[in-house]
């Protein structure tokens, strides 16, 4: 079977980049760039291997993401002035003797639309494992035993795990859960019937793992928690296989939010320690502090209050000691905002509603306007904790706000809270504020 990833492409080294990253490693410049896009709000998952392929020029034009954090880097300086490709040519349409392929980082708003609105051969495509039927359709092809797989194959499965992040960002788990779930099993397929080096075979393992748990939270998101069990046990297995530590403290992470929001609190508690004790000599602070967070979560459903606080403590400890090279580049949600938001969920379980509330309002202010998901999500929790201080119309018109981004968003989470909300809410229709609220998101749901 011939491998449809094996091309040759003529690139060109990206001298620029180069000479701008100095005596700094690929690792320490990745770094930099991570914390550049802190500065102005932005998640980019920049590694050494990213910058690597900035450098050798298979990357042309980075998405807006990296060109919003690189002019930040380099005030004054253009894509061009950078050693970039312009926009427009990158683009362009051609047969693919006139250009070669496009990578995930180019196009990547015509690409998010492709792979939202398209079905199985958008999914081929994000992998790069289609081929044309007769009737000019586009299909995933099978991975047939003993396949030769190489590190292009690898490297598909690591962006497609990256583009599935950067859409849930946007979007919610709704939309994409269905077909990222088609993506994870072709990584499978080819882990599981491909030929391989080792190094090929222990970076598929791991790309496949984190997939397994993208599609995992996706399942979560999206209201399937059975399903979402299952990804996270998959990934967790994959993890133990593979002797990757990493990709087992991501696994134990997600199963300890999962294990949380399912009502199973002790399991939460027992998931996150376990996975902190797996990240404990990894070197990333951020890590174990997001580690710890989640232990927070479920003693604070257990009601223990001291052992809540201790790891709330815990987890600001550990952030504040700042981000390290170490940090896996998944973690780029954890921000500020984010750990306010975390914060807000374990006081609102424990029935403090003024710190719940403070914390949700901090998150909001701190979260990036272009970041809707987590902007509706801190706001329908912000409406909860209102509630439990008994302010009706202050509810109403957070509510309201959260309304009005539900047809950006596709979480059924987000929508069950704003549903609990209204529930809460109706027999208080009295209030102006709640009538508005009412009405606009019984006509949100009509809609």
């Amino acid at each position: 079977m011939t491998n449809t990833l094996d091309r040759t492409v003529h690139h060109h080294t990206n001298t620029i980049m180069r000479e701008l990253r100095g005596d700094r490693s690929a690792g320490e410049f990745a770094a930099a760039v991570r914390r550049s896009a802190r500065e102005i709000g932005e998640h980019v998952s920049c590694d050494a291997r990213y910058v690597g392929r900035v450098e050798a020029g298979e990357i042309r034009c980075p998405n807006y993401a990296y060109e919003r954090v690189f002019r930040h880097m380099f005030p004054g300086s253009s894509l061009e002035d950078l050693g970039f490709s312009p926009r427009s040519t990158v683009r362009r349409k051609g047969s693919p003797q006139e250009a070669p392929p496009r990578k995930p980082e180019e196009n990547d708003d015509v690409h998010r639309r492709t792979f939202l609105s398209g079905g199985s051969a958008a999914v081929a495509t994000v992998l790069g494992l289609d081929r044309s039927t007769a009737a000019g359709a586009v299909v995933p092809d099978p991975v047939a035993l003993g396949t030769r797989v190489g590190a292009a194959d690898a490297r598909k499965v690591e962006d497609a795990v990256r583009e599935i992040r950067l859409l849930d960002d946007v979007h919610g788990g709704d939309t994409l859960y269905d077909r990222a779930g088609l993506v994870l099993r072709t990584a499978y397929q080819l882990l599981n019937c491909g030929s391989y080096a080792r190094g090929v075979e222990q970076r598929l393992q791991s790309g496949a793992g984190e997939l397994a748990i993208s599609v995992g939270w996706l399942a979560h998101d999206s209201g399937r928690l059975a399903d979402a069990r299952s990804f996270y046990a998959e990934a967790l297995a994959t993890a133990r296989m593979a002797d990757d530590p990493w990709l087992e403290a991501h696994a134990f992470c997600n199963s300890a939010f999962l294990a949380r929001d399912a009502g199973r609190p002790r399991e939460a508690v027992r998931a996150a320690q376990a996975a902190q004790q797996v990240a404990l000599n990894l070197g990333s602070d951020r890590l174990r502090s997001l580690l710890a967070m989640r232990e927070a979560g479920g003693w604070s459903q257990l009601q223990d209050r001291g052992s809540c606080v201790r790891s709330l403590a815990l987890a600001r400890r550990l952030f504040d000691n700042g981000p390290a090279d170490a940090d896996p580049e998944w973690m780029s949600f954890y921000g500020e905002a984010e750990l306010a938001g975390l914060e807000a969920q374990c006081w609102s379980a424990l029935g403090e509603w003024d710190q719940a509330a403070a914390c949700a309002r901090t998150a909001i202010e701190l979260q990036q306007p272009h970041f809707v998901r987590n902007r509706a999500l801190y706001t329908a929790e912000l409406a909860h904790n209102q509630l439990g201080r008994g302010e009706l119309a202050a509810a109403a018109d957070s509510g309201c706000q959260v309304v009005s981004l539900l047809d950006q968003v596709r979480s059924t989470r987000i929508r069950d809270m704003v549903a609990d909300t209204a529930l809460r809410l109706r027999p208080h229709r009295a209030v102006p504020e709640v009538a508005e609220f009412v009405s606009r998101y019984d006509a949100a749901l009509a809609g």
